[in-house]
Parts: C-alpha cells; structure tokens; sequence
C-alpha cells in the first residue's frame, strides 16, 4: 500500500491518499483544496475508487463534493450518527470564519456496521467506531499493512477534542482503551492533524490515556 499525506487548509489537515500497486486508490478525509488534491491524483495517474470519510466536521470533508463530482466517485461515511454534523456544513464554515468549498450533503453509504470491511483494490479496510470527537466517529484500519487511519481520535501525546457539538470526552477514552488499544502495538496510527505515531508509543507516553 502507497500512502501519501496532504496537509490541507490552515487547519493543517491530513488528507491521506492511498493506493495499491495497480494504482487503484482512496482519498481519506479531503478536507479541503480541491484543485490541489485533484492536481495529486491526476499527477500520480490513480484510479480513484472512493472518498472515506472518518467523521463530519468542515476540516476533514470540506473537498469531498468537488472530488465525488470531479472524479465521479462514492462518498461513503461516517457512521450516521453525524449526520447532524453534514446537515449543519454551512453553519461550520461560518463559525470558523474560512472559506471552505462545501455546502451541506449526505455521504452515498454510511458505515454503521461495526466490523465491517471495505476493500478498494488490493486493500482492505476494517471500519471501527470510535464515538467521542463526534458522536459518528470511525476509524479506517488495514491490519496486513498495520496501517489505522483515525482521524482525531488519538494523536502524537494527545486525544481529539470533545467540546465540539456531540463530542463526550468519557465516550472518546472509552474508544481509544476498547478498540485502539487492542490493535496491534507496532499499528501505524495516521492522525487527522500532526505527525503519526503508533499505538505502542501512546499507550507508554500518551499523558492523556492512563
């Protein structure tokens, strides 16, 4: 599996494009800068599959529309317990006082089964729910690479905030010690924001997860 990260938008978000040897790919979390992350692709000559979302907020689907129409592809998530959070896009962008380039819209599928696995390609994605930051929060993880895309759930010596509309600290720590930190300790975690780190390195020095 190939991956690339594109921080995008002054939120620094990191856009994940991944793609397997037949050049079939994903783009995770598009969260703006539509023309920069098309520009990527098309230089990278990928077959864009789909767009996977990991939860609802402006800075991780702001280019997910101008993608699914450039590329004429599915979105698919979050869990549906954000949809509150895609109906209320608009309302984002405003409150950050940022030019995103979305308005509101509802992913093509959303993933609410727990355990359910998505392949693109030569990949395969388990898709967990991981409620805290959002209440529809999940997680994309590919075991045979030990590669999990989490959004902002767990960073580098750090957790997601909570104090977001549906976000619940309590739900958020329970996420991270029942289902983060059963995966394996050598699993790559590629954050929504900042560098990537493991789940080894967390569970020793993460001061916010005891």
């Amino acid at each position: 599996m190939n991956i690339e990260i594109v921080p995008v938008t002054a939120f620094q978000q990191n856009c994940s494009i991944i793609w397997d040897d037949n050049k079939n790919a994903a783009i995770i979390d598009p969260g703006g800068e539509s023309a920069k992350l098309i520009k990527r692709v098309e230089e990278l000559a990928l077959n864009l599959k789909l767009i996977l979302l990991t939860h609802g907020h402006i800075d991780h689907v702001g280019a997910a529309l101008k993608l699914k129409q450039y590329f004429n592809v599915e979105i698919w998530g979050s869990n549906e317990k954000d949809d509150f959070l895609f109906k209320s896009l608009p309302q984002q962008s405003e409150k950050f006082g940022l030019l995103f380039e979305t308005e509101a819209f509802q992913p093509d599928r959303w993933l609410n089964d727990e355990n359910e696995v998505i392949h693109v390609g030569e990949m395969s994605f388990e898709v967990l729910h991981l409620p805290g930051h959002t209440p529809g929060h999940i997680g994309f993880i590919e075991h045979s690479k030990k590669v999990a895309f989490t959004g902002d759930v767990l960073f580098q010596n750090s957790i997601g905030r909570t104090d977001f509309p549906g976000g619940n600290h309590a739900d958020l720590i329970q996420s991270i010690q029942d289902k983060l930190w059963k995966l394996n300790d050598d699993m790559i975690i590629i954050a929504g924001h900042g560098s990537y780190t493991t789940i080894a390195q967390e569970k020793k020095h993460n001061p916010y997860v005891r």
